[in-house]
């Protein structure tokens, strides 16, 4: 325990940017291990040519199982898989995807608090939503030092102001600053190592892969009259959670704020639904009423006509409220 000699770094939309920054400062005998989670497609390539044309002293690894740690490498997640580290290795895990990311930030961050303690160095970058936010806290729980990209830096600002509300950083700067900071950090010593809580430990495990089941989800979670978006099952919301956060059985886990962004793509896919049904509804009653009135039935006719128009009064309060969601700003493309 000479050295700061952990370092995580997490981000997701425009955070390609200041990583390439901190990995051009990094010195060649830089006294610590890096690793990074960036958010990328399961089939993503050529993010590890681009970080290591960036980092130029220092070598980058995609990060396999097994493989082991040394200090003055940069380690990458690997498309798919939660970037997780032990005590002298690196663990590829397959658990459930947290705020619909595999590799997850979060689960970076904690398997390193765990290990390690205050030896560890977090960083959040710039990114979409709060991935990272938990993370950055159990880093800090942990003994370990927060630092976060400066918002007003950062092409997307949510992850380093999530980070920020949820978690006492020790430094917020510039993404051309991090670099010189994160290799004086790296020199220092760091502090006792605190215990640990059994929180943590019970997530990196099921980031790794090991079943969750009701039992053990009780023991970190109350039941929530909420829905996982991924699989259908009951959610429950993590004990003193910071930020808010909410696990289903199988594991998924959200920040409340990534199953708000979840559940408005199922809310407009139930909306287009329900406005095709009703108009579809209002053209049966239509031909019914027209059926009735060739036929001579002149109150089943009128009956009917007034039903059809109250379904396509219900489709056009519909179809506004699903034109409003159209106007709704996009959100920004990751870098």
């Amino acid at each position: 325990m000479g050295n700061r000699d952990i370092i995580v770094i997490g981000g997701s939309a425009g955070a390609t940017a200041p990583l390439k920054q901190i990995l051009g400062r990094f010195p060649v005998d830089l006294p610590a291990a890096v690793f990074v989670v960036l958010h990328i497609p399961a089939q993503g390539i050529g993010i590890l040519s681009t970080v290591a044309s960036a980092a130029g002293k220092l070598p980058v690894r995609q990060a396999t199982d097994g493989m082991v740690i040394e200090n003055g490498n940069v380690y990458l997640a690997a498309p798919d898989h939660h970037l997780l580290i032990d005590d002298s290795h690196i663990m590829l895990g397959r658990g459930p995807r947290e705020n619909m990311a595999r590799p997850a930030i979060d689960a970076l961050f904690r398997s390193a608090a765990l290990h390690f303690g205050p030896r560890v160095i977090g960083v959040v970058l710039s990114g979409l939503l709060s991935d990272g936010a938990a993370g950055l806290n159990a880093i800090k729980r942990c003994g370990g030092i927060a630092l976060v990209q400066d918002p007003q830096d950062a092409i997307s600002d949510e992850m380093p102001l999530r980070a920020l509300e949820e978690t006492t950083v020790d430094l917020c700067v510039s993404g051309a600053r991090l670099g010189d900071v994160l290799a004086d950090l790296a020199r220092e010593s760091p502090g006792t190592m605190p215990p640990i809580p059994p929180e943590i430990r019970l997530e990196v495990e099921i980031a790794a892969g090991e079943r969750l089941g009701t039992e053990r989800l009780t023991k970190i979670a109350e039941p929530a009259a909420l829905t996982c978006p991924s699989c259908g099952g009951v959610l429950s919301a993590i004990k003193n959670a910071h930020p808010l956060r909410f696990r289903c059985q199988v594991g998924h886990g959200y920040t409340a704020d990534a199953l708000a962004k979840s559940q408005e793509g199922r809310v407009d896919e139930a909306l287009r639904v329900a406005l095709r049904i009703i108009e579809e509804r209002a053209e049966l009653v239509h031909r019914m009423a027209m059926d009735a009135r060739q036929s001579g039935r002149a109150a089943v006719a009128e009956m009917y006509a007034a039903r059809s128009a109250e379904y396509r009064e219900y489709a056009d309060m519909i179809r506004r409220v699903v034109l409003q969601s159209l106007r709704t700003p996009p959100s920004k493309p990751e870098a």
